[in-house]
């Protein structure tokens, strides 16, 4: 990091919380750019475009002027660094990665020694590592497109979906009043994606909840609507790489 202070002011702030189950809202201003780590617990962040799920050991990158809502269904423990935009840290764009090792521990001191001088070799020393790592980083597939605001039917099943995943296609489709073919056009007109796969994805990042707050693979798997858990397993490492239990291992 090369840039230097105006009026005195830090250009990257840190900010730790920890919320309980419900919506929350993290401190923002404009020119500020985010980097939102879930050091525990799952968030959901919702944007115009879809929503991120954030599981433990995942941070978000949220560029300045992206309005986001956030949810989480379990208590959450948050760690956030606020990047001045004029430092260009990462791209303006959306993003979540892996947050293991040295980066996790890069990013943990530098949210405790917050705010950080760039003009003193420490903290810039600390913030081009941190910087640098981030960029190297793949990022992750925990992106949920949302339907277009028409037809309102798939908005319905789309929320339908996030309330009780569990919930069969049949069932959408009778509770938003048109046959399954319909639906199934619809949602894909809306999103670009099929409502089969959508609703398989939807169901996995919905699981990331309840295996972050502990609950076991079994009961996971039939929450969210799999007949077994080795059904769940399999689909779960198909969707993201790796089975849940080793996933959301630090």
């Amino acid at each position: 990091m090369s840039k230097t202070r105006h009026d005195g002011e830090p250009l990257v702030r840190g900010y730790a919380v920890t919320h309980p189950p419900g919506a929350a809202r993290l401190p923002v201003a404009a020119g500020w750019d985010q980097l939102v780590y879930a050091a525990s617990g799952t968030m959901m962040v919702s944007t115009a475009a879809g929503s991120w799920t954030v599981p433990p050991a995942r941070a978000l990158w949220i560029p300045a002027g992206e309005q986001v809502r956030i949810v989480n269904r379990f208590r959450v423990a948050v760690r956030t660094l606020y990047f001045a935009t004029r430092l260009n840290a990462l791209p303006p764009m959306t993003r979540i990665v892996t947050v293991t090792g040295l980066v996790r521990e890069l990013l943990l001191h530098a949210v405790a020694r917050s705010p950080l001088d760039i003009d003193a070799p420490v903290d810039n020393a600390l913030l081009t590592l941190l910087v640098d790592q981030l960029h190297q980083l793949p990022d992750e597939p925990l992106w949920l497109p949302s339907p277009a605001a028409s037809p309102p039917i798939a908005i319905a099943a789309a929320e339908l979906i996030r309330d009780d995943p569990a919930r069969s296609v049949d069932s959408l489709a009778r509770t938003v009043g048109v046959s399954q073919r319909t639906l199934e056009r619809a949602f894909l007109a809306a999103t670009g994606v099929t409502l089969g796969v959508w609703r398989r994805h939807a169901r996995i990042l919905a699981s990331l909840h309840c295996l972050a707050a502990g609950t076991s693979v079994t009961e996971t798997a039939s929450a969210i609507g799999y007949s077994t858990p080795s059904a769940f397993v399999a689909a779960f490492k198909n969707q993201l790489g790796s089975p849940p239990s080793t996933y959301l291992r630090p």
